[in-house]
This record gives C-alpha cells, structure tokens and sequence, in this order.
C-alpha cells in the first residue's frame, strides 16, 4: 500500500521500506502518531476525523468504519481525537486491528459502505442503526438528532429502516431511539436531556420562544409553557465574560415574565436522574 495514499497519513514502516523517510527520521522529527504504526503529519488538525484516516489505512478489505467514527462524517462529529476508532468487520473476516480500535463484528452488506475522504465508512442508516442498536438510548438519540439535522438522513428513512429490520436483532432499541428523535435540538446534551425526561414521562417542547406581549423574550433549549418552566444546557462558551452578562440580562427578563430556568451543565450530564427529579419537583412547585 503507498504511503501516501490519503495526504499526509501514512503507515511508518511503508514509508520506510519505499525510502520516503529513514526510520531514525519517523523517530526524531515531530510526526504525529495517530494509531499504533500510522503517522500524520503533524500540521493536520488532530480530531476524530484524522484518527480515522489513520485507521484506514490498516483496514482489510470489507471492513469500514463505523458508530461514532462514522457519524463524524454524517453528521454528528462528537467523538474526539483520542477516542477509540469503531471498525465493522463482517463475521466472517478475521482482523484484530490495533488497540486504538473498538470492533464490532457483525453483517456487513457491501451496498452499506461509502468511500467518504478515501476512508470507507457505514452509510449514515447503517451507521443509524449500528449506534441505536449499540449505544445507550440518550446516546444514540443525540447523534440520530445531529445526523437529521444535518440533512444526513431523513425522520422517514429512518421510520422506513426500522420497518425493514423488523425481526432483526436490535431492532427494538432501534425502534425506540428512532421514536424519540428530534432534529430541531440544537446539541447532544440537549438531546441526552430530553430524552431523560420523555422517558420519565415528561414532555418537554423543544426550542421554545417564550414571548410576552408580541414580543420574543428568549429562545430556550427545553421547555414546558404552561408552568413557565425553562431548561438551559450552559456550555463551555457560556462561561466567557461576556457571555455571562449577556445570560444574566436575559435570565433576568425570563424571570420578570414569571419564568423560572433551570440552569445546567456538564457535571449535571453525569446525574441525569437528579435532573430529572429537580424538573419534577419545579413542575409540582407549578401546580
């Protein structure tokens, strides 16, 4: 295989043996290793994306990339740059890969693989199926949301997918996934947090514009209108300075209009079940 058979990624030793670079030049010089054997070099923004590239240079044929790594194609770049590469491999092909890999040995249709950036990957509904049937529930939801979003796959492609794998193993975490998908959120940990509450039996609406008076007060990531209850995921950009004051003026104005927000981050990801009972306990304070 050439070394140089995807820009600026390439396997150390095949480098070497066509006489690209010495081996005492891979050791010294500030090549970035991506895998175990795989090289970059080191100007490439590091993210999943590369690590995949890497990755794809050691893939036999008839497997791909796939899961999150492929979804960083489709949609739903979440996975980052030192997280391990998923790899689909069909049952019948023997390949262990390096240790930077997590596979999934499964069927693998041929007509399921796309070549996306020289790297071959799982179609985005492969790739759909595969994290719903796989991932936890919040988990997969969120990329399903950023995939449709993203134009990747459609709310009917996926319906019609799940149609298709009736008796087919996963498919009722598949089912269950596809049902709770909502393109209009705006980040996983809104997504993750919506799906916490519809599955505790709350619903909450989406992207809400609370306005008084004509007038739209704030646009807020989850909501129930009727206890004028908001749910605020703050991000890591939420903790500028600037930002603060501009959250602050507007949560100021939420609360004059009678409003209360509940107000998180990412610690509160890790606990979603007290999410979910602080949400309760305001919608109750409501009544």
């Amino acid at each position: 295989m050439p070394a140089r058979l995807l820009p600026g990624v390439f396997i150390g030793s095949h480098a070497i043996s066509e006489k690209l670079i010495t081996r005492k030049q891979l050791r010294e010089r500030s090549y970035r290793r991506l895998v175990q054997g795989v090289y970059a070099d080191p100007t490439l923004p590091l993210d999943h994306r590369l690590r995949c590239r890497g990755v794809a240079l050691l893939l036999p044929a008839g497997a791909a990339i796939g899961g999150h790594s492929a979804a960083a194609w489709h949609g739903a770049p979440f996975a980052g740059p030192r997280d391990p590469v998923t790899v689909v491999r069909p049952i019948t092909l023997r390949w262990k890969g390096p240790r930077e890999v997590r596979m999934h040995q499964t069927d693998l249709d041929p007509q399921e693989v796309e070549i996306h950036d020289g790297v071959p990957l799982t179609s985005a509904l492969r790739t759909a199926w595969d994290l719903s049937a796989l991932e936890p529930v919040g988990t997969a939801v969120a990329a399903l949301d950023a995939m449709v979003r993203a134009g990747a796959v459609g709310l009917q492609e996926l319906a019609s997918m799940v149609e298709r794998g009736r008796g087919r193993w996963g498919v009722t975490r598949v089912r269950r996934a596809v049902e709770l998908v909502d393109p209009s959120a705006e980040s996983p940990p809104e997504s993750r947090v919506r799906v916490a509450l519809v599955l505790s039996g709350l619903r909450p609406v989406p992207q809400y514009e609370v306005c008084v008076d004509g007038e739209v007060l704030a646009h807020v990531d989850l909501a129930f209108p009727e206890a004028r209850l908001a749910i605020e995921y703050e991000g890591e950009y939420h903790f500028d300075g600037v930002q603060i004051a501009r959250d602050d003026v507007r949560y100021e104005r939420l609360l004059a209009a009678g409003w209360r927000v509940i107000r998180l981050s990412a610690p509160d990801l890790r606990h979603l079940d007290a999410v979910v009972t602080r949400v309760q306990n305001e919608l109750e304070r409501a009544r």
